[in-house]
């Protein structure tokens, strides 16, 4: 899916639409790794409780930050010579992923919340920039 502006689609990721507060992901983006699922922003008990079970299409429990920031990462493909995923595709991947997994709340917001983290330990991975600055259109 490439979408060419900042006008998102009706499903999907959309930073806009993160209910994470700016001072919870700067926490979270200055603090070291835990581990513990729930230091993720928009991930609480029962989100941490439906990641960990799995499901059919993706059996493999979640149980920690690590292997999520690992799914996160597993999504980046798969490229070949001629395609690559890019950074929108990869965070609506993500950002589907989540939805199968049965996360109901939040998505957008754990999406940004992974991404950006990532995005300090590998610059470049994810693009903020791409969805044009949505900072100013929040002070209204």
């Amino acid at each position: 899916i490439i979408i060419a502006n900042s006008k998102m689609a009706a499903e999907g990721y959309d930073p806009s639409r993160s209910r994470v507060s700016e001072s919870t992901l700067a926490d979270f983006l200055r603090a070291p790794i835990t581990g513990e699922l729930t230091e993720v922003p928009g991930i609480g008990p029962a989100a941490a409780k439906k990641l960990a079970e799995g499901n059919d299409d993706d059996p493999e429990a979640i149980t920690n930050t690590y292997q999520l920031i690992g799914k996160f990462l597993m999504l980046k493909g798969p490229d070949d010579s001629n395609v690559k995923v890019d950074s929108i595709e990869h965070v609506e991947k993500f950002w589907h992923w989540l939805k199968n997994r049965g996360i109901t709340s939040y998505r957008s917001g754990i999406v940004r919340s992974i991404a950006e983290k990532v995005d300090h330990m590998m610059p470049g991975i994810y693009d903020k920039d791409m969805y044009g600055d949505d900072e100013d259109e929040d002070e209204e």
